[in-house]
């Protein structure tokens, strides 16, 4: 703290002389010091603060690495310049995303193993040990002596496994057993651990006769060095002289590496500066020793930013631009007060070092070298040298010159004697290893050819057996069992077709039998086959091919000129292409890595195997077999596999002569890579059968770089499922012209070319999927083949991205593929199921306003309905007066508008009395009770009881479109016998039968409007309940009855009048209608809202629990006992 603080009023002083020196130090600074106790909670929690409180501008410190690693990400984050005098840990060289802010004014440990290297150099040393503390043990992390050595560890390699002790300062050590251990393994001791424990080490060594032999050397490494670092480390005020002078015996063997500190007057200047600011401010006394490099540090650290700032605001940048800041003080060299100190590009300052050796005579340590880090060489400093142990003239050997055992060091004549048995012994090897290559060879010879004679894979056309739809449905459903016991048996033999063979068929099939077992077959369309050598290995290497993600080659079939195929493993589940294009199949993130996973590892063996490439990869040639393991088919035989080139068939190879309509034709080579897209399209130029051949033979066969290219186009697939080669909603390019545009090939009918420059690639956005997923994409589609990785490269890469579901147990696997598939699968079960339930709902409701539920129930279940008699039913009719004018003043929609409305208000107040709506045939609306669920004597009530609701809800009904017109309704009730069923089988209605339905209707047409029209039998069952008025109107002549007695309904005989007064219900028009409760209460329903849709008009009801009426609202009071009769009973 001092240290800055001497720093900034060093700053600020220059800055009253000169104001643009430092720009924006005019109005002085503010430090924030915070002690984070070498806590990483308290630390980050600090920075926060004062990021918030105060805004701060630089971040200085904090020097625990633990502490700063989130300090200095956060710094980051906001942007901020961060720097700090600790931080050498190899873990801060990353500069680029996670640190990128932070500049380290003590350098980096990465530079230690340079150094080190040119110490071996120069002293010629290979071999050394390291003897270091660190308290890992206890969990507290590694050592700064670790940190600082591990550059060194990883220089020497594996062996520095072997040449390296740690140790706990904490605890109590015999180090004369750590040094025995040393001393077995190298002469040159490397060390780094506080003062006093590097003098119990060299006491030790000295006491192990270690120092007197003048053979070894130990050299420490100090991380700090003060402004006495000459000074003498092996005395001890507190020790005695004995032990002193041990002491200094033994450090003539040591030197000590330190960061350069130079005693210049600067320096001493700086001292005086920093104790009197301690001493004043904090009540400090520093001593000289207490003055080190981390001291120093942070003073150049003030001035640095000092200078960075100046730099960015004279550009016209902003002070809060850390990123500015931090670029302008990286990649510089300033006078600070030790000499020059120099960043480098990455952030780091280049430290030196200073090789201090004692003086056997003064006893003090001395400066003779120094490492320049920006030069990469020692200085020797004038005047020094080191004094080397046992006053040796110079460095001694890693090594002793017989080795740690004297194996080096075998008497002469053993020496000759085992140099005349090995010469012996290895001519004797070398004769044995030829005459064993020579055996070798002779024998691989001779079985190649037995092999290729043998033609093992060779297979009769009659042993292919045509399968049976049972077979394939077998196969389909993922049936792995052996197909010779269910197949092939006596008492199965039908299922075969009458084993039907392949031969002598018209058509030929993809699927046959071969010893029991379903296969693949794929016809050869060459017209003439020649068994060369070259065919009959590569016929021989495809048999002997086995892998768990390749299709196995089972053999071919060249015996019949019209029967020539490629008998294969056959994988049911269909093509990776089918799956991804199967919307109904859900791939999760693990389950898309396994299929890459799979291609990625048949890929590798294929291109390490004989075939060495494949040639036409693509997502339809990637098979899913009973197990849900995708397997590669369709590689090598490409001699087979390509069509004879005749004139006749010149169009496939030559695409000037294909119809732009061959979609298809077009669409297979989207997988193929753009410089074989060159080398097919360039066959079009070429002028000769033989050159064309040539052309197209090199395309059919492939590069294994183009497979790797053909791989990204299917990774394209899994991560997007929008089929091949998908370039957005927008971009409607055709095959052929994606294919001119990848090969940057100018179509003199056409005239493609590749977009400006820019490559053409499917759509690929960020979004779509991992980094490393997408990042692993870019490369395999690179223009560049070379630039694309191998298939080795890829398996690892995918193992890192699918680390946590990465097994090598291929049951895991497995398992977890068809754990994926059963979940899928029952999903799918679930869906339709609620589907299917939800449209049985459906049609049930719909039945049920049909017909009578009861009805409805009968035929659901399956029921018949028989037509049934009943002995006393009421039958209500009714229709519109003068509703012929008003449809023919209305257009059709008004009058249909009219109806809805209009029943749509009657079906509301039917649903509160036991009675069935027959049916509306226009304006006449026929109702019925006691039918079809008998309910005694109380049909006739419940019918009048409807009767006086539907005209008091008439009377307020108004028409939409002739508001000032009143509805004249007019009705009619009989009571009497009838018989009811269920009529058709097309539209089925449930129909009433009988007298009483005609005399009914006559009730109707004899009555008038708004009132109520009652036969002698009603008025005589509801007599029975005392509780409606009925008024006599007399004979009238009724077609087909005669003379008939009829009466008036008017309504019930207390409150039995329909007054004009003022009620709680609103008006019931075209929307809204008067539904009556059972409790006697009458609720107003409001807002049938018409909502138009493609199946028609729907009604919703909402109640209004404190209507509101307008003086030209005409209201209705419908006595409670109108829908309660039993308060009179």
């Amino acid at each position: 703290m001092p240290a800055i603080i001497a720093a900034v009023k060093s700053i600020e002083d220059e800055t009253k002389i000169n104001k643009y020196k430092y720009l924006g130090w005019e109005h002085g600074a503010e430090i924030y010091f915070v002690d984070t106790q070498c806590s990483s909670a308290i630390g980050p929690l600090a920075a926060f603060y004062y990021y918030i409180r105060s805004k701060v501008d630089v971040f200085l410190g904090p020097v625990c690495p633990y502490v700063l690693a989130p300090v200095a990400r956060y710094t980051s984050y906001w942007d901020i310049p961060h720097l700090t005098s600790s931080g050498q840990v190899s873990m801060f060289d990353d500069k680029n995303s996670t640190f990128r802010i932070l500049t380290r004014m003590n350098g980096s440990f990465s530079r230690m193993g340079q150094f080190f290297n040119q110490i071996l150099q120069r002293f010629n040393w290979k071999t050394v040990f390291f003897l270091y503390t660190d308290h890992n043990d206890r969990s507290k992390g590694h050592s700064l002596c670790y940190f600082s050595l591990a550059s060194v560890f990883m220089s020497m390699g594996p062996k520095a496994v072997e040449l390296k002790r740690s140790f706990d300062e904490e605890q109590e050590y015999a180090y004369e057993d750590y040094l025995q251990d040393a001393s077995m393994k190298s002469r040159i001791i490397i060390m780094c651990a506080k003062k006093e424990t590097v003098r119990k080490i060299m006491i030790a060594a000295y006491r192990l006769q270690m120092i007197q032999t003048g053979e070894y050397v130990f050299i420490n490494v100090e991380l700090t060095t003060g402004l006495d670092a000459a000074q003498r480390p092996w005395e001890r005020e507190d020790d005695t002289p004995e032990n002193n002078s041990i002491a200094k015996e033994a450090y003539t063997a040591l030197i000590r590496v330190t960061p350069k500190m130079p005693q210049t007057s600067t320096i001493n200047s700086f001292l005086e500066s920093v104790q009197k600011i301690a001493r004043d401010e904090f009540n400090i006394n520093y001593g000289r020793e207490e003055v080190s490099t981390y001291v120093t540090a942070f003073h150049e650290a003030v001035h640095v930013y000092a200078l960075g700032l100046n730099d960015t605001l004279s550009e016209g940048h902003h002070v809060i631009n850390g990123t500015m800041i931090t670029r302008k003080i990286w990649n510089r060299t300033f006078t600070g007060i030790a000499g020059n100190v120099t960043i480098d590009s990455n952030g780091d300052r280049l430290v030196d070092y200073t090789l201090f050796d004692m003086n056997p005579i003064t006893g003090d340590f001395e400066a003779v070298m120094i490492f320049d880090s920006l030069a990469q060489q020692f200085f020797e400093v004038e005047g020094k040298k080191i004094h080397w142990p046992n006053n040796r003239e110079g460095p001694p050997p890693d090594t002793p010159p017989c080795g740690f055992e004297g194996e080096l060091c075998l008497a002469e004549a053993e020496l000759r004697s085992q140099l005349v048995l090995i010469i012996t012994a290895i001519v004797l090897s070398f004769l044995l290893l030829f005459l064993f290559v020579v055996f070798i060879l002779v024998y691989r010879h001779y079985r190649l050819e037995a092999e290729l004679a043998s033609m093992t894979w060779k297979i009769r056309c009659d042993d292919i057996v045509m399968p049976s739809s049972d077979m394939m449905y077998m196969a389909k459903i993922g049936s792995r069992m052996s197909l010779a016991r269910t197949s092939l048996s006596s008492d199965t033999m039908p299922l075969m077709n009458g084993t039907k063979t392949i031969c002598g068929q018209n058509s030929f099939p993809r699927n046959g039998i071969y010893r029991g077992v379903l296969v693949a077959l794929k016809p050869i369309e060459k017209q003439r086959i020649e068994l060369t050598r070259s065919l009959l290995i590569e016929l021989k290497n495809m048999k002997n091919l086995q892998h768990n993600h390749l299709v196995t080659f089972i053999g071919a079939c060249i015996d019949q000129p019209h029967a020539t195929f490629l008998v294969t493993e056959y994988c049911p589940k269909g093509s990776l292409q089918d799956i991804l294009e199967n919307d109904e199949i859900k791939l999760d993130w693990m389950f898309r890595y396994s299929l890459m996973h799979d291609i990625i590892k048949g890929m590798a063996y294929l291109h390490s195997s004989e075939m060495h490439v494949h040639g036409n990869l693509k997502s339809t040639n990637c098979v899913v077999d009973s197990r849900f393991v995708l397997k590669i088919t369709d590689f090598g035989l490409h001699s087979l596999r390509q069509q004879d080139y005749t004139p006749t068939n010149r169009s496939p190879m030559l695409p000037h002569n294909v119809d732009d309509t061959h979609y298809a034709y077009w669409r297979k080579k989207l997988w193929t890579a753009p410089e074989l897209l060159r080398l097919w399209l360039k066959s079009s130029e070429c002028n000769g059968n033989k050159q064309i051949q040539q052309l197209h033979s090199q395309f059919i066969h492939g590069t294994q770089k183009g497979d790797v290219y053909s791989f990204a186009i299917i990774l394209h697939e899994i991560i997007l499922r929008q089929g091949v080669f998908y370039l957005g909603e927008d971009d409607k390019k055709s095959p052929r012209d994606i294919i001119y545009q990848l090969a940057n090939y100018d179509d003199e009918n056409d005239n493609n070319n590749n977009n400006n420059g820019e490559h053409l690639r499917p759509l690929l956005e960020e979004h779509m999927a991992d980094e490393a997923v997408l990042q692993m994409v870019r490369r395999c589609w690179h223009e560049d083949p070379n630039e694309r990785p191998d298939f080795v490269t890829l398996q690892s890469i995918i193992r890192r991205i699918n680390k946590e579901n990465e097994s090598s147990n291929i049951l895991d696997n497995l398992l977890k593929r068809m754990e994926q598939y059963a979940t899928n699968l029952e999903s799918l079960v679930q869906e339709r199921t609620a589907d299917y339930l939800e449209e049985k709902r459906k049609a049930e409701d719909l039945l049920y306003q049909l017909l009578p539920k009861s009805v409805a129930s009968q035929l659901i279940s399956g029921e018949s309905v028989r037509a049934e008699a009943y002995d006393s039913v009421t039958i209500y009719f009714s229709d519109i007066v003068g509703f012929t004018n008003i449809s023919a003043q209305s257009t059709p929609m008004q009058v249909v508008n009219l109806l809805n409305d209009l029943y749509t208000c009657f079906d509301s107040i039917l649903e509160n009395f036991d009675v069935y709506k027959v049916e509306t045939i226009g304006d006449a609306y026929m109702v019925v009770s006691g039918v079809p669920v008998r309910n005694g004597e109380r049909h006739g009530r419940e019918i009048a009881r409807m009767s006086l609701a539907l005209l008091h809800a008439v009377r307020s009904f108004k028409i939409r479109h002739r508001p000032g017109e009143q509805l004249m309704l007019r009705i009619g009730i009989h009571t009497g016998s009838c018989a009811a069923g269920v009529v058709g089988l097309k539209m089925p209605r449930y129909c009433l039968f009988g007298d009483t339905v005609n005399t009914a209707s006559r009730m109707e047409s004899t009555g008038q409007a708004l009132k109520i029209h009652v036969s002698s039998n009603t008025k005589a069952l509801l007599d029975k309940f005392v509780e409606f008025d009925l008024v006599l109107r007399g004979e009238i002549d009724v077609k087909g009855k005669g003379k008939m007695t009829t009466y008036w309904l008017q309504g019930m005989k207390k409150n039995n009048h329909l007054n004009e007064s003022t009620s709680d219900v609103e008006t019931c028009s075209e929307l809204d209608c008067i539904r009556v409760l059972d409790t006697g209460d009458i609720s107003s329903y409001s807002e049938i809202r018409s909502q138009n849709s493609q199946s028609g008009s729907h009604y919703e009801l909402q109640q209004s629990k404190q209507p509101t009426l307008t003086q030209q609202d005409s209201s209705i009071n419908i006595p409670s006992e109108l829908t309660n009769p039993s308060k009179i009973e």
